[in-house]
């Protein structure tokens, strides 16, 4: 199997497709490990649903006081004291709302897990309103893709607050089911390429 592209190789690295994949291809053991692994903890998540959005909520919180943090970084260097004011204020803003996170995890899971209904809801709307304006080759799967992610916001949209303590871990734990199953198909098909 020959691979090509046109892109022009970095120094040093793999000058075709063919040539990278036939230098990983002694490495899908450790890709299909590193599958199982993730998607072990993707089952995890699955039944630990309520401890796995309490992990994502301390994640989210933890990310939100590092860009707090970046901001109050960036007003440090603007060269306006307006603009200095509104970075270190919106910098501060986030380090507060992510160390109420992580003082209430509970209660950040209760915002986090409707403003991501809402969200869905949105994103789901969006997602039919272009469906309807594609060729129809391609039109189906966008729709069915936007009612199906509109209907999941909708459900966790109705089924808040009493759904709070385990959407965001059973979301988690999905997503890394899937991506772990990815990284073991993808091991495979390196071994067979």
């Amino acid at each position: 199997m020959t691979y090509s592209n046109n892109v022009d190789p970095a120094p040093g690295g793999p000058r075709t497709l063919g040539t990278a994949i036939e230098r990983l291809r002694h490495r899908w053991g450790w890709m299909v490990a590193f599958g199982l692994l993730v998607a072990l903890f993707g089952v995890a998540a699955l039944i630990l649903d309520v401890s796995a959005t309490i992990a994502s909520v301390y994640t989210i919180a933890i990310f939100i006081i590092i860009a707090g943090a970046a901001e109050i970084a960036t007003g440090i260097g603007a060269k306006s004291w307006g603009r200095f004011f509104l970075w270190i204020l919106g910098g501060l803003l986030y380090i507060v709302a992510g160390a109420f996170a992580l003082a209430n995890p509970f209660i950040a899971a209760y915002f986090l897990t409707l403003m991501l209904g809402a969200g869905l809801i949105a994103t789901g709307g969006v997602r039919i309103y272009l469906g309807t304006q594609l060729g129809k080759e391609v039109r189906g799967s966008v729709i069915f893709s936007g009612v199906l992610t509109l209907l999941i916001g909708i459900l966790i949209v109705l089924g808040w607050p009493s759904n709070t303590p385990f959407v965001l871990g059973i979301l988690l734990g999905v997503d890394l089911l899937f991506w772990g199953l990815a990284w073991v198909s993808f091991g495979f098909r390196l071994r067979r390429a």
